[in-house]
């Protein structure tokens, strides 16, 4: 079972259709969305400022997300498919972005919809990243506009770990 930890008597709230690994840790001011995804050995930490994870989201494996205290919330709007490995301290993701696996998002950062973060990317703080477009690099930068295709497979991605969820869920 997740480790689901209050803090300051402020508990996580689960929407009951959502799914969290069985080593995943949730602690304090943080909320996750119907169908929404936490997977495997990822912290999600909303000790000192709230956290948000959107409908259909999905944060995978070996990720971090953590905030700024009284500063910078995380939010997760619908349909975010967040990568392995990656760290994300008190930013926004807009609907249907994704970050790739082993990028690092920090305080401040804003990432537009539609928009892919490549691998390994680094977006300093208070960068925004506007919607639609592929950003990469340390520090990131806007590469070029997404194709139509690009644009379609990100709402894709978070629909294959909704239905990739569901086969935990009922195991």
């Amino acid at each position: 079972m997740a480790l689901i930890l209050p803090h300051h008597g402020v508990s996580p709230k689960i929407a009951i259709d959502a799914f969290v690994a069985p080593n995943a840790t949730i602690i304090g001011d943080v909320e996750i969305g119907g169908e929404a995804s936490v997977w495997f050995q990822t912290v999600v930490r909303g000790d000192v400022y709230p956290i948000r994870i959107g409908p259909r989201s999905n944060i995978q494996d070996l990720s971090m997300v953590h905030v700024r205290t009284n500063k910078y919330a995380t939010i997760l709007e619908e349909d975010v498919t967040v990568g392995h490995s990656v760290t994300l301290h008190g930013c926004i993701l807009r609907a249907r972005c994704l970050i790739g696996i082993g990028a690092i998002v920090l305080d401040g950062v804003e990432v537009g919809e539609d928009t892919i973060i490549a691998a390994g990317s680094v977006i300093t703080p208070g960068t925004i990243i506007p919607p639609r477009v592929l950003a990469v690099g340390a520090p990131c930068k806007v590469k070029r506009d997404l194709t139509e295709q690009e644009v379609v497979s990100l709402k894709a991605s978070a629909e294959n770990y909704v239905l990739l969820a569901k086969t935990y869920r009922n195991a």
